[in-house]
């Protein structure tokens, strides 16, 4: 039986990111997606023009009808907006009993900010430590933590610290935002330091790679994978998804990933 991955986000018009990205993301490491939207955005690679709030009673509404129904296996979170969305989600996810990867979008490829300041305090306190996974970008831990940037790999393993000590079980911090041929991420978990160094792509195209990058790991962890292994298997995927994304042609900013690069081949 194929796992069923429940992500909870906002809506991409552009197709590149979001809920988007993570159906695509699921459906190519081989599980079921099943989908609940936070807010709706009007964007496209270039920027986004808007974004409309679901009313919380009907994202409790859709978080309801599909746990009725439908065995969840494991949950990604991401894009949440409001401290009354956060908490409402956070408050679902209560009733459920499965990994859940939480990735902490505050701000779109584009610069455009897609979290209220208010709402840091809640995903931090309470909506992180129920989480199985982090994800954070280097941007994204310095906004959790409320410190500087890190800048090189040793500030890196000092806020994995910081962040793995606010509750969730493991943090994956994304080094891609470091200059150097490489990009490293790095796993905390059990208090041991995994580095994942990649080499970087020369590509304008990596819009969703945040959000690609937790779904496939949701995917993985769901379909019963421990976390170590999950996040290697994550990784190659986006990885590949990204030295494809080459392959497509999106709008005139910054284009998504290639998801289906293994499916697709070269013919994407």
């Amino acid at each position: 039986m194929y796992a069923n991955i429940l992500t909870i986000a906002g809506s991409d018009s552009g197709g590149g990111a979001g809920i988007q990205a993570d159906l695509k993301a699921i459906s190519a490491t081989g599980a079921y997606g099943l989908s609940v939207i936070t807010a709706l955005t009007a964007q496209n690679t270039v920027g986004v023009d808007a974004i409309y709030p679901v009313p919380i009673d009907f994202l409790e509404q859709q978080m309801r009808t599909v746990a009725r129904d439908i065995r969840i296996d494991a949950v990604k979170v991401g894009m949440l907006g409001t401290p009354e969305v956060t908490k409402a989600v956070t408050k679902f996810l209560e009733t459920l009993s499965c990994p859940l990867v939480v990735d902490p979008v505050m701000v779109a490829k584009s610069g455009d900010r897609l979290l209220h300041a208010d709402a840091i305090a809640a995903l931090r306190d309470v909506l992180i430590p129920q989480a199985t996974v982090i994800t954070p970008n280097l941007p994204e831990a310095a906004d959790l933590l409320s410190v500087t940037e890190a800048y090189d790999r040793d500030i890196m393993l000092s806020h994995a610290r910081a962040l793995l000590a606010l509750g969730p079980q493991a943090v994956i911090l994304k080094g891609g935002h470091l200059s150097g041929e490489e990009s490293p991420d790095l796993l905390m978990f059990e208090s041991q330091a995994q580095w994942f160094d990649t080499a970087r792509v020369a590509t304008t195209n990596t819009h969703g790679t945040g959000c690609t990058l937790s779904s496939a790991l949701a995917s993985y962890l769901g379909q019963g994978h421990p976390v170590d292994v999950a996040v290697a298997k994550a990784k190659d995927y986006i990885s590949g998804a990204i030295a494809a994304a080459d392959q497509l042609n999106v709008g005139e900013g910054h284009g998504p990933v290639n998801h289906f690069w293994a499916l697709w081949g070269n013919n994407g």
